[in-house]
């Protein structure tokens, strides 16, 4: 699925999560290829935080950011809400 450039990562977005995201959210991923997921796509950013949205080995795979270092990784079909759970709440 992923080796293609026919799928746009909303598509995948949208498999793995089955949610549908906010308009500039849907947008972002429109833009991108699937095939862009392997090395991850920024799919939100709250202060100095971001969301990136990636799949590694056939799973979906969130991870929280400060733009340099990975802080938190979460994966699965709550990845998204974990993830922007965190982001909205950080524990600092």
């Amino acid at each position: 699925m992923l080796v293609s450039d026919l799928l746009n990562a909303y598509q995948v977005f949208y498999y793995f999560f089955r949610i549908l995201p906010d308009e500039l959210l849907c947008e972002r991923l429109e833009l991108e290829p699937a095939s862009s997921l392997t090395r991850g796509v920024k799919i939100d950013e709250v202060e100095l935080l971001d969301l990136v949205f990636s799949v590694k080995n056939h799973e979906p795979v969130i991870t929280v950011s400060d733009g340099e270092r990975p802080l938190v990784t979460y994966k699965g079909k709550t990845a998204y809400a974990e993830g922007m759970k965190y982001i909205e709440n950080p524990p600092y």
